[in-house]
């Protein structure tokens, strides 16, 4: 079973940067598919961006796209989120989840099969 650990939310002002980390205990499998995803409190769970662990073919959601990247090191299991020019609605509990299907249906949350216990990501205008 994959344990997934995330870490480096926090509070940041509007245009200021962060870098999360999700961090498995396991080997991930050549067909898994990592991404993170957020949900602000009284909205759904949404797709923010993803990647193919074999591969490291990367997939972003449009509201992010050019402002966050996602990254992995192979070596240490970890899969990053560097954050920039973050804006107040980037406000949201942020997940780092996996599948093993790979990139077939990635936006979709109960496509995935493990879950990190969330990190919170606060910016203030």
């Amino acid at each position: 079973q994959v344990h997934l650990v995330e870490s480096g939310g926090g509070l940041v002002q509007a245009g200021g940067s962060l870098r999360l980390s999700c961090a498995t205990s396991v080997r991930t499998f050549s067909s898994s598919f990592v991404a993170w995803f957020r949900q602000a409190p009284g909205k759904e769970r949404e797709f923010v961006a993803g990647l193919t662990w074999s591969f490291g073919s990367t997939y972003y959601a449009y509201n992010v796209k050019g402002r966050f990247t996602i990254s992995r090191d192979n070596a240490k299991n970890t899969v990053y989120l560097q954050m920039n020019g973050l804006k107040p609605e980037d406000t949201a509990v942020y997940y780092c989840a996996t599948k093993d299907d790979g990139a077939l249906a990635y936006a979709i949350p109960g496509r995935y099969n493990a879950w990190g216990q969330g990190t919170q990501v606060t910016v203030s205008s």
